[in-house]
């Protein structure tokens, strides 16, 4: 019996997400790699097992072919963790995200003259992959590449308001809630009650909780797979409550631009959708 019939044999649900003629062990191995990254990153066999349905003999063959190839690893532990080579995908893909987000921030900055940012969640912190700067002499600069944590920032708030309220608390006990300024909110009580306001409202603001005296405000690029949001961010005396009002329906429009150009595949050849 071939690896496949094998894979199309074994027990448990199909994989979330499960693409019409697709291969079914590439969609397994990848939605253990996703679970896994959802985990931080670390996460033993019970838990792949109880997160994706499938039976703990499909699970052990995948992980033991990832193993081998270097996607993953297994820790002293006996737990198993994303693996160095995914280091070198990574790199390249955030790089290509910049790239393609690129236009949605330049037009962000034109609108409001502010400098705006895209970030991602990754693990338990936020990574800035992209910014366009304002052109303004004195303006927000973030490192691309910079990890931050999500409870300071705007665009942290927004990711972690679309997560499930378990898995953010989770989250915060493995980081804990460290202050960065004087206005950081560093209670979990009052933290969900700003979580609660921002799923209401649906967007984020960082009012000096990150630095002194940058304000920024967040939205999150819905309906895809990654955990992204956009933000745009300058001086606080710039970034007046005119200024975040007109900035949430640009961010809510570039956003979703973005997450229109994201989804569309890449063998869509010359009709895909233009940035």
């Amino acid at each position: 019996m071939t690896e496949s019939n094998l894979d199309l044999a074994a027990d448990g649900p199909q994989p979330r997400g499960r693409v019409p003629g697709g291969v079914q062990s590439l969609e397994r191995a990848f939605e253990l790699l996703e679970i896994m990254a959802d985990a931080g990153g670390v996460i033993g066999l019970s838990r792949l097992a109880q997160e994706s349905g499938l039976a703990l003999p499909t699970i052990h063959r995948l992980i033991r072919t990832l193993v081998d190839l270097g996607y993953v690893r297994q820790e002293p532990s006996r737990q198993y963790s994303l693996g160095p080579r995914l280091i070198r995908l990574g790199d390249s893909a955030s790089h290509l995200l910049g790239t393609w987000s690129r236009p949605y921030l330049s037009r962000l900055v034109d609108a409001l003259g502010e400098s705006a940012n895209l970030a991602m969640l990754d693990g338990d912190r936020v990574v800035y992959v992209a910014q366009v700067q304002s052109r303004q002499s004195m303006r927000m600069f973030t490192e691309v590449g910079r990890r931050v944590y999500p409870h300071c920032t705007a665009v942290g708030k927004a990711l972690l308001a679309h997560l499930p309220p378990i898995d953010v608390h989770t989250l915060l006990e493995r980081t804990g809630m460290p202050a960065q300024t004087e206005h950081t909110i560093t209670e979990p009580r009052r933290f969900a009650e700003e979580i609660d306001r921002v799923r209401a409202q649906g967007y984020a603001m960082d009012d000096g909780e990150q630095e002194i005296g940058v304000r920024c405000v967040a939205v999150p690029v819905l309906g895809i797979a990654n955990r992204l949001a956009v933000s745009v961010s300058g001086p606080a005396p710039r970034m007046t409550p005119d200024v975040v009002e007109r900035a949430v329906p640009l961010l809510r429009q570039a956003a979703e631009d973005l997450a229109d150009e994201l989804s569309v595949p890449r063998s869509a050849g010359p009709d895909r959708i233009a940035g």
